[in-house]
């Protein structure tokens, strides 16, 4: 749940769609359980939205370190077999998980659009971490959009970008060699 909220905030049916395998009254109790324990507090988006959203409290938002860590040591452990694959979310923490800051160079600084299943994330390489927020950036160097999966797939499972660029699972806006530097951001470690 925690994992759900940390790029920010969410509708109830967002965080269903991100924990597909929990039913909505389990996921109800948990909020409620994790609203009284001071981590999560409900909010109301501006209008004219005006949904209700469900965000970290500051206290919350300090999990996030121990969300990584827990992240970085799982991805030692070899893809099960009925791996079904990362949610949006998900995956956008694993990049930051699994991000080398040494392999960054030029790249630093820089700011990416990231475009997984029409969700738009900002990314930015850092000196020790990757900055990732909810939402479109003002001028990307580049922009990578695609489903969750195919990008698994481009990252971690051995699938050539060319193949997935041809096949349509993957397009890149911009600086096309830029977004394929950034791509190698992320090993899995041995």
């Amino acid at each position: 749940m925690v994992r759900e909220l940390l790029l920010g905030p969410k509708r109830f049916t967002d965080l269903r769609a991100g924990l597909p395998h929990l039913g909505p009254d389990v996921l109800s109790q948990r909020l409620r359980e994790l609203e009284q324990a001071g981590v999560v507090r409900r909010d109301r988006l501006p209008p004219p939205a005006g949904a209700r959203v469900y965000a970290l409290t500051d206290w919350g938002r300090e999990l996030e370190p121990v969300v990584l860590g827990l992240g970085r040591w799982g991805s030692r452990a070899p893809f099960p077999p009925d791996h079904e694959g990362l949610g949006v979310d998900a995956l956008m923490l694993a990049l930051k998980t699994l991000y080398d800051p040494s392999r960054t160079g030029a790249l630093m600084g820089s700011t990416y659009e990231i475009r997984l299943a029409d969700q738009p994330f900002e990314v930015r390489p850092a000196e020790r971490q990757l900055d990732v927020s909810r939402g479109a950036p003002s001028d990307p160097v580049a922009t990578i959009a695609g489903d969750p999966e195919t990008l698994q797939q481009i990252l971690w499972h051995g699938r050539p970008l060319h193949d997935a660029l041809r096949a349509g699972g993957l397009t890149i806006a911009g600086d096309r060699r830029a977004a394929e530097r950034f791509l190698g951001l992320f090993p899995l470690p041995r």
